[in-house]
């Protein structure tokens, strides 16, 4: 596992690797790994003959100044996590590295960036497509993984990609969830014990809203998941929606779409979860 902080270094050993024919698998995260981020080495190790792994908090795709200086950074440990799956580079830049002038491109994407995280974090998605077009630039993998966790961002990474003719293969892999149900989340270490045990309220009430959708109208399902879940105390929905899963278009009525995702951000406490549900 070769551990490597600068851009240069990383081009070099990587261009080796395809030189001598190496399929190149990418995982990009910013750290505090859990099994979700795991899951997805997994998978590169299996479809790739060289994984690589990003650890790098990015500051542009942080709109709420006092979120990028919460987020949790253990990097001694996600190293320790790691060192049991064995990807061959791990690749750790410094901010500067990076950034070493401000990054003043602005993507479109139509209405994919429009909606749900995009219209409550403004600039968050054309800060991801920032930082992952560099890194994808940097590492020139064959395919690259991301959780589904993250839905519209998947999205977004998949219309950048298309827009920018790299020639990627995107691949979006499964939620992993707590044995409560909770999905995993960088984000869940910074609950209270009290928190934490509310929380797993989001995802038990996404699986029931499922059951309800032969009984329900869209907006009925609607009414009922944010009012479920605004009822305990410790939680507060900032959005609920049920969309296209290729749109991310709003539906009015189950016949709009036969590939329909309810997408959910709540707050709990002063953290923010998201998760979302195939209808």
């Amino acid at each position: 596992m070769q551990i490597v902080k600068l851009i240069a270094e990383t081009r070099s050993i990587i261009s080796e690797h395809k030189a001598n024919g190496k399929r190149v698998g990418f995982v990009p995260t910013m750290g505090a790994l859990h099994d979700g981020h795991l899951s997805l080495v997994e998978q590169s190790k299996k479809e790739n003959d060289i994984t690589v792994v990003s650890i790098f908090v990015n500051p542009t795709q942080f709109n709420n100044p006092n979120d990028l200086k919460t987020y949790p950074r253990i990097l001694d440990k996600d190293l320790e996590l790691l060192s049991k799956f064995q990807p061959d580079i791990v690749f750790i830049p410094e901010v500067e590295e990076v950034y070493p002038e401000p990054d003043t491109r602005v993507f479109d994407f139509g209405d994919l960036d429009k909606v749900m995280e995009g219209k409550n974090r403004p600039g968050h998605f054309n800060g991801v497509a920032q930082v992952v077009s560099k890194l994808f630039n940097y590492i020139t993998p064959d395919n690259a993984y991301f959780g589904q966790k993250d839905f519209q961002q998947v999205a977004v990474i998949k219309q950048m990609t298309k827009d920018l003719k790299l020639d990627i293969n995107i691949v979006p892999c499964p939620i992993v969830r707590e044995l409560d149900g909770l999905a995993m989340s960088s984000r869940n270490m910074l609950l209270s014990e009290v928190e934490r045990k509310n929380a797993v309220k989001i995802s038990e009430t996404l699986f029931k809203a499922c059951n309800l959708v032969p009984d329900f109208g869209v907006s009925q399902l609607k009414e009922w998941v944010i009012s479920e879940i605004n009822n305990n105390a410790y939680l507060e929905v900032e959005y609920f929606e049920i969309v296209d899963d290729t749109s991310l278009k709003s539906i009015e009525k189950w016949e709009d779409s036969n590939n329909r995702i309810a997408c959910i951000t709540v707050q709990v406490g002063k953290v923010r979860l998201i998760d979302n549900i195939s209808l």
